[in-house]
């Protein structure tokens, strides 16, 4: 394969006519530049220059090589401008992955910060659940992702660099004119005999409910299994039963229903929202400015005195 720093020097002489005007332009001495080019004409298997009194002309061969080389030295300096661009955050692509209930609170506040501040850089968002993120994140697919997990099922991949964002506290959703909103705090040990609204498909809040309810000393009532957070809360509003949700999953309530804190003493579990990467790729820019925004706008969603602040507000409304 021929040497692509020899044939730009080629490129430059065929120019220039001149292999000591070719190698101050590469900058090399003039005896460094006749042996690269003695090792290309080895590399081609022919002549590629003459040598003439003053200066030098091409082969036909080595025309046709210049030629070449003008469209590589002008694809390499478009890479680089690519990379002093992406380095300036005025363009690029940042791909990234995400969740439903990420989507719905986190990451829009995120987008619009970022696209204020750079907004020649292109986003892609895919979504997917844990698996898939994880593959993703893996395999290329995307450069960032927001994870979550719980105390029992940690996500601990040596595979990925991993940046804790919050945490997403687990609260109870009744309807607005439940007796319950009268506690300051609940306790789940209470409502063994309350039914459940659960989520379907064998949905982590499922598992949550289950295991909390268990280690309360019961098994829930299920009566009815919703595939999202709004139909969830639709079912509480009818007075079909009570559900838990992490808080994050109720940005968008019902102004017919009401949430709920836990009792300190006896808290529902707390589910952590993850910043990933993989541990192999060098973040880019874009990334490393999306990760400023995204642990900004985390800390916004985070703040105790926000959460309870909104509790407060919809216990009162």
């Amino acid at each position: 394969m021929l040497n692509v720093r020899r044939l730009l020097l080629l490129t430059e002489a065929a120019e220039r006519g001149s292999l000591t005007a070719a190698a101050e332009a590469m900058g090399m001495t003039t005896s460094a530049a006749s042996q690269q080019m003695s090792l290309l004409e080895r590399e081609a298997g022919q002549p590629l220059i003459e040598r003439l009194p003053r200066g030098i002309r091409p082969t036909p061969a080595g025309a046709a090589l210049a030629r070449r080389g003008q469209t590589i030295r002008r694809e390499l300096r478009a890479a680089q401008a690519d990379l002093e661009s992406f380095a300036d955050l005025g363009q690029g692509t940042l791909r990234l992955g995400s969740f439903p209930t990420a989507s719905a609170s986190l990451l829009p506040l995120a987008l619009t910060r970022f696209r204020r501040r750079h907004s020649g850089v292109r986003i892609e968002v895919r979504a997917g659940v844990l698996a898939e993120l994880r593959e993703m994140l893996l395999t290329g697919e995307v450069e960032q992702a927001l994870l979550w997990d719980y105390s029992w099922s940690r996500v601990d991949d040596p595979a990925l660099t991993l940046t804790h964002l919050l945490d997403d506290p687990t609260v109870l959703v009744v309807p607005a004119d439940s007796p319950l909103c009268a506690d300051p705090a609940v306790r789940l040990g209470d409502l063994a005999d309350q039914e459940w609204i659960i989520r379907a498909d064998n949905h982590p809040v499922a598992d949550v409910l289950r295991r909390s309810c268990r280690q309360a000393g019961f098994e829930p009532r299920i009566a009815y299994a919703s595939h999202d957070y709004q139909e969830a809360q639709a079912m509480v509003a009818a007075g079909l039963g009570i559900a838990l949700a992490p808080r994050l999953a109720l940005t968008s309530r019902r102004s017919d229903v009401r949430l709920l804190p836990f009792a300190s003493d006896v808290p529902a579990p707390t589910r952590r929202v993850l910043l990933a990467s993989a541990r192999s790729r060098p973040a880019t820019p874009p990334a490393e400015a999306m990760a400023r925004v995204l642990r900004a706008v985390a800390q916004r969603f985070a703040d105790p005195g926000l959460h309870r602040a909104q509790l407060g507000a919809v216990r009162r409304s």
